[in-house]
């Protein structure tokens, strides 16, 4: 008779998952406006991990011609109205050679702030040439007020880097940006 309630207990606990797991617990899996709940199944351990392939990323670069050369710079391109209101804001870093590149369909003669920016920058201002016309440093900024970075003169386009990269490769006003997709 023991044998007996002990089986009927072992196979009561088998039925209700044996415990507060949560890998035994349905899962949810949202893909497109679909929803499905599925059990989840246990990790296989059988087969090996396949290794992991990582890909050069490619994407739009900035070309920089100085008067020494010309070099290229990936950057994340900020075109529209929210991007270019967003930016680079709330970043905790940026890759020591990487930028963001601001575009206008037009002229522009507005300044940049450092709202919510973490990340100390330096921008180079360019006409719609890709003439360098202003390069300016510019410090975070966490509560207002928060300073604007006038390049004082027109532009078509404005590329942020980590402050005092421009300095290093002897980027100077006058230069020429070109992005390249």
């Amino acid at each position: 008779m023991r044998r007996l309630a002990l089986l009927a207990c072992v196979s009561l606990l088998a039925a209700c998952g044996g415990g507060d797991d949560e890998s035994s617990a349905p899962t949810t899996t949202v893909s497109g406006s679909a929803e499905t709940t599925t059990e989840a199944a246990p990790p296989d351990t059988t087969t090996e991990p396949e290794p992991e392939t990582t890909q050069p990323e490619t994407g739009p670069v900035v070309s920089v011609e100085t008067a020494t050369g010309e070099f290229e710079v990936p950057v994340e391109v900020a075109d529209s109205p929210d991007e270019r209101e967003v930016g680079l804001m709330n970043r905790e870093s940026l890759p020591p050679d990487a930028g963001m590149i601001f575009l206008f369909e037009d002229d522009t003669s507005g300044g940049f702030w450092m709202k919510n920016t973490l990340i100390p920058l330096s921008i180079a201002f360019a006409d719609a040439e890709g003439t360098i016309v202003s390069i300016l440093d510019m410090e975070p900024c966490e509560a207002d007020p928060c300073e604007i970075y006038d390049p004082g003169v027109p532009y078509r386009s404005a590329l942020e880097v980590n402050q005092g990269a421009f300095d290093g490769w002897g980027v100077q006003v006058g230069d020429r940006l070109t992005l390249e997709p």
